[in-house]
């Protein structure tokens, strides 16, 4: 689907927090784990994983929240500083090079549907999944999933950050 910079444009409810990503994201995930619906309230997280320079601060300056994960790792989570709302996260793997950017918070949420349904053994019962993208019982192989373009970026990130993995 054909898009502009100013469809990848977000923020927060009360606007003090204002974003763009410069590309389509690497890939979107819906995951279904109990962590991300415990943390966003919600039967799931959709979350649009693009490399943190690509997630482009228009206005205002996010705060960053140390969260526990079910990794042990933990996770940071950028919100609002004035209505909290969670823009984008970052996890231990890929540390601070990739941002996972709540879908919710775009202006055109709808532009970023899910690429794969993750950890759906936890999922709700009364969420039904069509199949129309793939739908993974836990996590899944990236290498069978992503693109090649996504894999390329994923590969050209991870020349860039030789001290971390990405995801």
């Amino acid at each position: 689907m054909p898009m502009n910079a100013s469809d990848l444009s977000g923020g927060c409810d009360c606007q003090e927090i204002r974003y763009r990503l410069s590309s389509r994201p690497l890939f979107v995930h819906c995951c279904h784990c109990r962590w991300c619906q415990r943390e966003t309230g919600a039967a799931f997280a959709l979350n649009a994983m693009i490399e943190s320079d690509r997630v482009e601060l228009l206005h205002g300056t996010p705060v960053v929240v140390p969260t526990p994960s079910a990794s042990g790792k933990g996770q940071t989570i950028l919100r609002c500083p004035r209505c909290q709302i969670a823009l984008w996260s970052h996890y231990a793997g890929a540390g601070t090079a990739v941002s996972f950017v709540r879908v919710g918070t775009l202006d055109r949420p709808e532009l970023l549907p899910p690429d794969i349904h993750i950890f759906t053994e936890s999922r709700q019962p009364w969420v039904q999944l069509t199949g129309e993208v793939p739908v993974m019982p836990q996590y899944y192989d990236r290498k069978t999933h992503w693109p090649a373009e996504s894999l390329a970026r994923r590969e050209a990130l991870l020349a860039r950050q030789p001290a971390r993995s990405a995801p």
